[in-house]
């Protein structure tokens, strides 16, 4: 059985509750607790509005007076807070690897002497051979490699997807949404185990031909990060 590292098991021991709590103590230690944003900030929108209305109910609860229904809201408080947490090891965690490693490592990894070319070459015949993650990660390497090699952004080590996104966004100002999504696809596909579609790969293909044929242009832009414009 897969061990729970304590960075994430903390959090729930950090929950439990005292000996004899009453309602109030425990609405406010599980909001208190299921409110710090590691956890509704990294998790999907499923998940993340399922969180939300748990936290309003949990709300809901403060100041009817009565206690009546205190042994039944009690239990249920800690079965649904204890319930969200274990998802947030199993489904959260991954996307806050991600996340941290996103920030620091380079796009194309170990492997930084490879053209544009040979990236689009890689990314169809791992798409051939249905490796759809493959092909998404190596896609998206040639589109950033063909901004490089176009001399619209400057060559350099450790950027990251986002970075990248920012930066081609700002010359080709019709595409950033897609650039943007194109990012976070990377990211989750090789740092957060995601999978890939046949759909996610002709995106970013098709992203990546879009550029190809589209003029940046620098108008307004700091120049910070790109190659003179000529």
């Amino acid at each position: 059985m897969t061990a729970i590292p304590a960075d994430v098991i903390g959090p729930i021991l950090s929950m439990e509750p005292p000996v004899t709590p009453d309602r109030e103590e425990a609405r406010r230690w599980a909001i208190e607790e299921l409110s710090k944003p590691q956890y509704p900030d990294a998790t999907p929108g499923w998940l993340e509005q399922l969180w939300r209305d748990f936290l309003d109910w949990l709300s809901s609860l403060e100041g009817d007076g009565t206690g009546a229904d205190t042994n039944f809201a009690l239990p249920l408080i800690v079965i649904l807070a204890v319930a969200l947490i274990v998802v947030a090891i199993f489904v959260v965690r991954p996307r806050l690897n991600a996340r941290r490693a996103s920030r620091h490592e380079d796009i194309y990894g170990q492997d930084s002497t490879m053209d544009a070319d040979g990236y689009r070459t890689r990314a169809s015949a791992a798409a051939d051979d249905g490796d759809w993650a493959a092909a998404v990660v190596d896609q998206f390497r040639a589109l950033v490699r063909s901004a490089e090699e176009r001399e619209v952004i400057d060559v350099r080590a450790g950027r990251t997807a986002d970075e990248a996104s920012a930066q081609l966004g700002q010359v080709f100002g019709a595409a950033q949404q897609r650039l943007d999504a194109a990012a976070r696809l990377f990211d989750a596909v090789r740092y957060g185990e995601q999978g890939a579609t046949r759909e996610d790969f002709g995106s970013i293909r098709d992203l990546d031909a879009e550029l190809l044929t589209s003029k940046p242009d620098f108008a307004g832009s700091a120049h910070q990060g790109f190659a003179a414009p000529r």
